[in-house]
């Protein structure tokens, strides 16, 4: 993932008054939000993470990425959910040829009212940023790794909870996400070619005429300490499901989490759900407060995303935040 831009009236600090809201609507959507979540197992989350890193790097064209592919389908139908899968090919940035597959499960397949889940399950076939290693792939523990943890927790919760939401649920497993161009690959700079699977599925949907009423992206989500800013094009695209997720978070005690400071935008899957698939979509996505210059944290395409950085509360606060807005909604 690339940083584009700094939204320049987004600065580091601070909320603007719409944000935070008048009382007056504050007050009407407390009184909406009375369904008591289904608790987030963390210690299963967790588990999930470890059985994907398991399998070793998740890169495209390996048997590691197919077998971890086979893994998450047999989850999700293990859940009770609707599987489809997407496999296609697409060329990345060297000329390689990648297979690949996106994963979607389904929740409720006959609501009207849906809301996306998605995140990518494959991993960088290189350490880029390590001085040791460059040219090997990474674990993906937190980069890939534990977004689809939480997403296949979230699946086990509703599908064991004897309460539902009331809308439906898709998610969406991305691949090829990580493939993009490194920085010193040699190569003349060529666009798109980060975030492959979120492109094809936004130009080929599963479902003719797909609709969601809004879509949720996780991606590094589960580092101990980790600080979720309102990253850019979220803020451009859909600020209100932004506010929606943020003051859930705020709400139920994961104001350490969940920051009300404002960060650069980024191409992530959400860029070209947006962008192509017309589908208003947020990204919770890790912001490295401490050196901004660093965006997503000192691990980051490197060898040190591996299962030691993985926090069971950061996880605890991400998935039940989401579960929370789910039976709110």
């Amino acid at each position: 993932m690339l940083a584009l831009l700094f939204c320049c009236s987004l600065a580091l600090h601070g909320c603007d008054s719409a944000e935070k809201g008048g009382a007056q609507q504050t007050t009407v959507e407390e009184m909406k939000e009375t369904v008591q979540a289904p608790a987030f197992n963390p210690d299963s989350a967790y588990a999930l993470i470890a059985k994907q890193v398991a399998f070793g790097p998740r890169v495209p064209n390996t048997a590691a990425h197919e077998a971890t592919g086979e893994w998450i389908v047999a989850k999700l139908k293990g859940y009770g959910l609707e599987v489809k899968e997407q496999r296609f090919q697409m060329e990345a940035y060297n000329g390689t040829t990648l297979n690949l597959r996106n994963i979607i499960a389904s929740i409720n397949p006959g609501a009207a009212n849906r809301v996306l889940l998605a995140a990518h399950w494959d991993t960088r076939p290189l350490a880029d940023k390590d001085e040791k290693e460059p040219n090997t792939p990474i674990d993906g523990a937190n980069d890939g790794a534990s977004g689809v943890g939480v997403l296949l927790e979230i699946a086990r919760t509703i599908k064991e909870a004897q309460l539902k939401p009331d809308v439906g649920v898709d998610m969406i497993f991305f691949d090829g996400e990580d493939y993009g161009q490194p920085d010193n690959s040699g190569l003349s700079y060529k666009d798109d070619t980060w975030c492959l699977g979120s492109q094809y599925w936004s130009k080929n949907k599963h479902v003719p005429n797909y609709r969601a009423k809004y879509g949720v992206l996780l991606d590094m989500v589960g580092a101990e300490n980790a600080r979720f800013a309102r990253e850019g094009h979220s803020m451009q695209f859909a600020r209100e499901i932004v506010n929606k997720v943020w003051k859930a978070g705020n709400k139920i005690g994961y104001s350490d989490y969940f920051k009300y400071v404002n960060a650069p935008a980024i191409i992530d899957d959400h860029y070209y759900v947006n962008r192509v698939g017309n589908i208003r979509m947020i990204d919770i996505i890790e912001y490295n407060m401490n050196n901004p210059d660093d965006y997503f944290g000192p691990y980051h395409h490197r060898h040190t995303d591996n299962m030691d950085v993985i926090s069971k509360n950061t996880l605890k606060a991400v998935g039940q935040t989401l579960l929370h807005v789910l039976y709110n909604e």
